[in-house]
């Protein structure tokens, strides 16, 4: 999978995101550059937008939704509405290994595929892809990753607190 050539190296890098729906048009944003064979890693804790962000590229795609954590199916696939690449939607959370992923026989070749929680997985079955961090500001006092549902931590998580987004290319 070779996606240094679709655009989206011109997004690379750290920026602040201020609101869910600015993450969602940054997600729409990349969407509209990805290409089939694309594969896109989303790493941050519990509520740092890792959906809405696929939410927009789901948009930038126009694939069929609506898009919603797979968390218990692990993989959920998007078909164009546009006669493009279908989005194939991973939530590695509860996968082990490599081979569990590689498992789903994802058509990574034909899709444009994201992957949340996919970080020390894709490496193993895939020569490069893009890989976003998000992080979460908890109150002022810096990234927390600490997760619940009870809590100031869990009552802060609905805020709508900035997030830090970095894009990167690996290899």
């Amino acid at each position: 999978m070779d996606t240094a050539t679709n655009g989206l190296a011109t997004l690379a890098g750290r920026r602040e995101i201020e609101s869910p729906s600015d993450m969602e048009q940054f997600g729409e944003r990349i969407g509209r550059m990805l290409r089939p064979g694309d594969l896109v890693v989303l790493t941050g804790p519990l509520g740092a937008g890792k959906t809405t962000l696929t939410r927009g590229i789901a948009a930038g795609l126009g694939v069929r939704g609506p898009v919603q954590s797979p968390t218990f199916v692990i993989a959920r696939t998007h078909p164009s509405l546009v006669g493009g690449a279908p989005l194939v939607h991973v939530d590695a959370y509860r996968l082990g290994s490599a081979a569990e992923l590689e498992d789903l026989d994802i058509d990574f070749d034909d899709s444009v595929v994201v992957v949340e929680w996919g970080r020390g997985l894709v490496d193993k079955i895939a020569d490069s892809w893009w890989d976003i961090e998000l992080e979460r500001e908890w109150g002022g006092a810096g990234v927390d990753s600490a997760c619940g549902t009870s809590g100031p931590a869990a009552a802060q998580m609905d805020a709508d607190a900035p997030r830090i987004l970095t894009l990167t290319r690996h290899p």
